[in-house]
């Protein structure tokens, strides 16, 4: 009798110690979410969406990359092209559709003001400088993929690359005035990439970002009436942005 007690306290014994080793596997995994989860309590919210929008706001500085021609060492007159940086502000939306955990695909049509200005320094004394300024207020057209770090404490780390299209509303190509001047094409395409940080509040996100526009189009209507055109091969355009997007 009491052999047959101690049998069914040992089987009971590695029942209930069998029951509670899965019962620890079972906790483990929950035990790590919740570890994960600690102090991201905002993100896992936003992270539920598909898609969300919002606005954008940013300032950039701009600037024209000028490329002498063959006739620029020809030339007596001109001695040096270079151009002057700018200031604008942009003012955009934000349309944000989530590809799995880690990357989006965004589209931010924007309206950009911008400042550039091409620059001319002649041979002599007299009127030995001269400069074209371009003020462009530009319907900006960027297509981005985005990819994101695993979050921490409600915020996380990102990279952007892609595309933009911008046709200038305000450009003066067309004019008369400009048969006696440098003439810049309304149309730009360019090549970005950036990188920003996402800070997830209870409402919606804030993201400081800074981008760089490398223009692949060239921008100069050759005019072969014009010096100052002929002496440069082509003109490309670049552009530093930093914004702040407000999502949810």
């Amino acid at each position: 009798m009491h052999t047959t007690n101690s049998w069914r306290l040992r089987d009971l014994f590695r029942w209930e110690s069998l029951s509670l080793a899965c019962a620890l596997l079972l906790l483990l995994p929950a035990q790590q979410s919740s570890a994960q989860a600690t102090g991201n309590y905002n993100f896992f919210d936003f992270q539920q969406k598909p898609y969300y929008f919002g606005i954008t706001l940013g300032y950039n500085s701009s600037r024209f990359t000028p490329f002498n021609s063959d006739q620029f060492l020809q030339s007596d007159s001109i001695r040096v092209v270079e151009s002057a940086s700018g200031p604008g502000f942009n003012l955009g939306i934000v349309t944000n559709l989530k590809m799995g955990d880690h990357f989006d695909f965004r589209f931010l049509p924007t309206l950009s003001f911008a400042e550039r200005t091409i620059s001319y320094t002649r041979f002599g004394r007299r009127s030995n400088f001269s400069e074209r300024r371009v003020e462009s207020v530009l319907v900006e057209m960027p297509f981005h993929l985005r990819y994101k770090s695993a979050p921490y404490k409600d915020m996380r780390l990102f990279v952007i690359a892609g595309v933009k299209y911008a046709f200038d509303v305000a450009s003066d190509s067309q004019t008369r005035q400009a048969e006696t001047l440098v003439r810049i094409a309304p149309n730009e395409f360019a090549l970005e990439y950036g990188a920003g940080v996402q800070f997830f509040f209870p409402f919606f996100i804030f993201s400081p970002e800074i981008k760089i526009s490398h223009g692949i189009g060239n921008t100069l209507i050759y005019n072969e009436n014009i010096e100052e055109s002929t002496v440069l091969e082509k003109i490309l355009s670049r552009t530093f942005t930093l914004s702040f997007h407000f999502e949810g």
